[in-house]
């Protein structure tokens, strides 16, 4: 009893709920400055490498790249970006080039910890409805307002989590690209003055089996589900139910090309219509077909006249050259461990988003005091 006497008197009913009783509610549009730049790069414009990143509300993360200096956005930094079409909110604290339309520029006003109001804006539940109108919603939502030090602090948790999330993104991509080297290294440069002994040229077809994945019926794809539905860009929602269980290869069949994926052994995932599932005839080809693919820059085989499209034949007539089998062997047995460590990576990294999570709301309501 008098634990819950204490409670009530250290909280407060309010708009959004129980909150301490020396916070504030803000309305997002009261405490925040917003803009659009007016230059804009075309997705056509960008460059797989280059010395800004580009940043595209259709990516949570960086897009592409560009040279362009006299598009580089780099006032009053760090900011928070919302997509008004995709609702996708990020917090960048480094020069960047605005990519696309829809892309808003949110600046808080001087009471707020930045990184504190990115978290209570991700804390938020913006429903979809329809283009261009989550801007409009969102700066009617109410967010709590803890004095500063304490807006500092539970941005402080949250970014330690966040941050080693990103380390290990970061080593994920660095393992890989150790994979890549050897892999060209191994099949690509030893081609250049001809055929090794014991190499023969074959299409991709005859390695690979391929088709394409299935649409999601209308009410089943959710933002929380026991299985990630995957597209031509990575996962793009949750599902309850799964359509392929791994180990497989899958790429865009339209829209976005290029990009291509691994899907771990003993995962369960739905793979929509606008991939394409591969899988190797053989363990020894694995690796080797999805560095193959990753090589093959699948962008430059669109046949779409509306859209950007790849069929499953263009894939199937690739020729290649196939190594000895030894070869293939140890190659497979390499980067089974690289991508053992990077399964386990990216096992960590869902582990520390679901405590991000979990601990999100209870920081935002002040359930959870860290000081």
């Amino acid at each position: 009893m008098e634990f819950l006497e204490e409670m009530e008197s250290r909280f407060k009913e309010t708009e959004i709920g129980l909150i301490p009783e020396h916070w504030e509610v803000v309305k997002v549009g009261d405490v925040i400055n917003s803009f659009t730049p007016n230059a804009k790069l075309k997705q056509s414009d960008y460059k797989t490498f280059g010395k800004f990143p580009v940043i595209d509300q259709s990516q949570k993360y960086i897009a592409g790249f560009h040279d362009d200096e006299t598009m580089v956005f780099d006032k009053d930094l760090p900011v928070i970006l919302f997509g008004d079409h995709t609702r996708i909110i990020k917090y960048v604290d480094f020069p960047f080039i605005y990519g696309a339309d829809g892309l808003k520029i949110i600046v808080p006003k001087e009471k707020f910890h930045r990184k504190y109001f990115y978290y209570a804006l991700l804390n938020l539940n913006i429903p979809s409805e329809g283009y261009d109108r989550h801007f409009k919603i969102l700066k009617e939502r109410l967010i709590p307002l803890p004095p500063l030090h304490e807006q500092k602090a539970i941005a402080d948790v949250l970014s330690s989590i966040d941050d080693k999330i990103e380390l290990l993104h970061r080593q994920n991509k660095t393992l890989e690209k150790m994979a890549m080297t050897l892999f060209r290294q191994w099949f690509i440069e030893p081609t250049k003055d001809g055929l090794p002994d014991g190499w023969g040229e074959v299409s991709l077809g005859e390695i690979i089996e391929i088709s394409s994945g299935k649409s999601i019926e209308k009410g089943k794809l959710k933002e929380k589900g026991l299985y990630p539905v995957l597209g031509a860009n990575g996962e793009i929602g949750r599902v309850d139910d799964w359509l392929y269980e791994g180990e497989l290869i899958y790429t865009g069949r339209v829209g976005t090309l290029g990009n291509v994926f691994i899907v771990f052994k003993n995962e369960k995932v739905w793979l929509t219509d606008n991939t394409l599932v591969i899988r190797p005839k053989k363990n020894e080809y694995y690796y080797f077909v999805y560095f193959t693919l990753k090589n093959a820059k699948l962008d430059e085989y669109n046949s779409g006249s509306t859209q950007p499209l790849i069929r499953q034949s263009d894939i199937k007539k690739m020729e290649i050259f196939l190594p000895k089998i030894d070869l293939l062997k140890d190659f497979e047995a390499i980067s089974r461990n690289i991508f053992t460590k990077i399964q386990f990576n990216t096992s960590q990294i869902q582990t520390l988003e679901k405590l991000r999570d979990t601990l999100l709301p209870k920081l935002m309501s002040g359930e959870v005091n860290i000081l």
